[in-house]
């Protein structure tokens, strides 16, 4: 073959790989053009729209959970219509708004020094998961402080008034609640300003219009917090309200130290972040299962995650789904006979050694005995004989680093996304799950009695 021949044939193959390329890199370049004019639709699609919430978060959340891009993806009259706008936001809005608590509350430090300077015992009170954002916090403020820490239920102070606190002054009460407009939250500090003299008060509320906001706000007797306006949860049931006015009010046993409070505050919002970025879609799967009941098991500070938890799955189910809550070692007295196969046990584990030991000890009770229908376990090095066939664990790693008493705000979020996602399979709306009226999203006026003089 002459070397004409060969260089001709040379060129007729480098004429038809540059025309293949070029066809290619055409076709590419026509894709970008295309995409790049599409791109809004498309996220408006696939992605929750970030103008619609204002939270890059969310964004994030949608690309790496399927679930979450299903729900958030649709349009806002789409969500409204099926009744879950308010509450789905208000549940993943969390993360963000904790920073925004973090940093408010940490310039208040020297105005809540004098609030509690001298304290011999500190009160925190509130009704229903206002009570219950108190027991997240009892513990670790009492260990503080070194004071001794209650919580009492604002109904408590309307029957029995100062005869339900301890006898130190002078004290402090905390009162915490979402919208400060329920009947309990003005008559409880009330009724103990008048037969309490020596108890001084702070309010925590999300309702700069609320009552017990308003009412106080020039008393020189009260000191009033109210947190940002987006915590005021329009949903029925609490969400970002509870674990926005938890971190407030544990601030109290931080208030000399305020930038540790704000590097906690945001080392929990990464942390619920990564939650929700990974486990959306594993909670929305357990939520469906076929059971009837919930018993979620906790100890310490993290009791007042699982009664709030409890709380979450009979509100938004309308009671459709029984849930409750215990501590490991009480289980075994009594409340253990109710854990029948149609019964969803879900187990918040510490990383305390001791505590741990005996929470795993009764784990593996349930186990032997073969109670429950399954169990979500929710903790840090997770043992592997823990989980059984149908059991899920979340191993969420960095809750050691946190400590026990500084995480009953993540655990809520798996109690909150569980009811949000059994409400929906029960075909009730989150946002107003109470079809029928029975509750509200501030307990209606009832009559208020004083005892007699």
């Amino acid at each position: 073959m002459s070397v004409r021949l060969i260089s001709l044939l040379i060129l007729v193959r480098l004429a038809i790989l540059f025309l293949l390329d070029f066809s290619f890199t055409l076709t590419m370049l026509c894709f970008i053009i295309v995409y790049s004019l599409c791109q809004e639709e498309i996220l408006s699609k696939f992605l929750v729209s970030e103008s619609l919430y204002d939270q890059p978060g969310l964004a994030a959340i949608a690309r790496k959970q399927a679930k979450a891009a299903d729900l958030l993806g649709r349009t806002e009259e789409e969500q409204r219509k099926s009744g879950y706008f308010h509450t789905l936001r208000e549940i993943l809005q969390q993360p963000a708004t904790w920073l925004e608590t973090g940093k408010e509350l940490s310039s208040m430090s020297d105005a809540l020094l004098q609030t509690i300077a001298g304290a011999r015992t500190l009160v925190l009170t509130g009704s229903g998961s206002s009570e219950y954002a108190g027991e997240c916090v009892r513990l670790p403020l009492q260990r503080r402080l070194l004071i001794p820490a209650q919580t009492i239920g604002g109904g408590m102070l309307l029957t029995h008034g100062g005869k339900a606190i301890a006898p130190l002054r002078p004290g402090l009460m905390v009162s915490l609640a979402r919208s400060g407009d329920s009947p309990e939250s003005v008559e409880a500090i009330s009724v103990v300003l008048e037969t309490e003299p020596e108890i001084r008060h702070l309010v925590v509320t999300c309702n700069a219009e609320g009552r017990l906001a308003t009412t106080y706000r020039d008393d020189p007797r009260v000191k009033v917090v109210v947190l940002a306006e987006q915590t005021n949860d329009r949903s029925l049931v609490m969400t970002s309200s509870f674990t926005n006015m938890v971190l407030a009010a544990a601030f109290l046993g931080m208030l000399r130290t305020p930038d540790q409070y704000v590097s906690l505050v945001q080392n929990l919002s990464q942390k619920a972040e990564e939650l929700m970025r990974t486990h959306f879609d594993t909670l929305a799967d357990i939520a469906i299962r076929d059971f009837d009941r919930v018993v979620f098991l906790a100890s310490g500070s993290r009791l007042g995650a699982a009664r709030e938890s409890a709380l979450k799955m009979v509100e938004m189910t309308a009671g459709k789904v029984w849930a409750t809550s215990e501590t490991y070692l009480g289980l075994r007295h009594g409340p253990m006979s109710a854990v029948h196969s149609d019964t969803l046990v879900v187990c918040f584990l510490s990383s305390q050694p001791l505590v741990r030991a005996y929470e795993c000890d009764l784990i593996r009770e349930l186990n032997d005995k073969q109670l429950g229908m399954a169990k979500l376990i929710f903790g840090e090095d997770i043992p592997a004989d823990l989980a059984q066939n149908n059991d899920v664990k979340i191993d969420c790693g960095g809750l050691s680093s946190l400590g026990d008493e500084n995480i009953p705000v993540l655990d809520v979020i798996l109690g909150q996304l569980l009811g949000f996602f059994r409400c929906l399979k029960e075909g009730l709306e989150p946002d107003s799950p109470s079809n029928d009226g029975v509750i509200n999203r501030v307990v209606q006026e009832f009559k208020l009695h004083r005892a007699e003089d």
